[in-house]
């Protein structure tokens, strides 16, 4: 009886193998390609703030403007990826204040007091010597100069000058005034 068992079962067995052999698709040719995944970083970007936007004396009720292309006007310096765009954001105060912070006086930044110099073949840049890119750009849309996305010029370079103007009240409190102006940089990824 136990024999007949195990013929039974070992019959099921085969029967099973049997039918999995003839199930099983044939073997067709294959082929395999391995591709590569390749990138290069770009130089870093750096940023440096050459020079403040120095109005130097001002007169109680007496506007006075700094042009974008004097040697008083605020110049950002920046390097990295020759050619590459960038995108570029001014943060700028609305007013200046005295060190105690008791007193402050307007700043006005016009939508003409930027210009971006992309021809420095090295740093720093020169207001007064403007070589080539954007001039006359509103620095709160720098994102959308004339003519297309600011870069950096054939060297890896260019500068940022800016202009504006401060507006003293008759009975403004004598002293210094000081306030920042913040340029953020990043590359665009183009």
């Amino acid at each position: 009886m136990m024999q007949v068992f195990l013929w039974k079962k070992f019959g099921a067995i085969i029967l099973m193998m049997t039918v999995m052999l003839i199930a099983v698709p044939t073997v067709r040719a294959q082929d395999v390609a391995t591709g590569t995944v390749t990138a290069t970083v770009v130089a870093p970007l750096t940023v440096l703030a050459t020079s403040p936007l120095a109005f130097g004396t001002v007169y109680q009720g007496v506007p006075k403007s700094i042009s974008k292309n004097v040697a008083a006007a605020a110049i950002f310096d920046i390097g990295g990826q020759a050619n590459a765009d960038l995108l570029l954001y001014l943060s700028m105060p609305e007013f200046m204040a005295t060190s105690t912070g008791d007193d402050r006086m307007t700043v006005v930044f016009n939508d003409n007091v930027c210009d971006i110099d992309t021809g420095l073949a090295a740093q720093p840049g020169d207001p007064a010597a403007f070589i080539s890119g954007w001039q006359a750009e509103d620095p709160n849309n720098l994102m959308g100069v004339a003519g297309g996305t600011p870069c950096l010029g054939d060297a890896g370079f260019c500068a940022l000058y800016l202009g504006g103007k401060v507006l003293p009240t008759l009975d403004q409190t004598a002293g210094s005034y000081t306030a920042d102006i913040i340029l953020t940089v990043a590359y665009d990824g183009t």
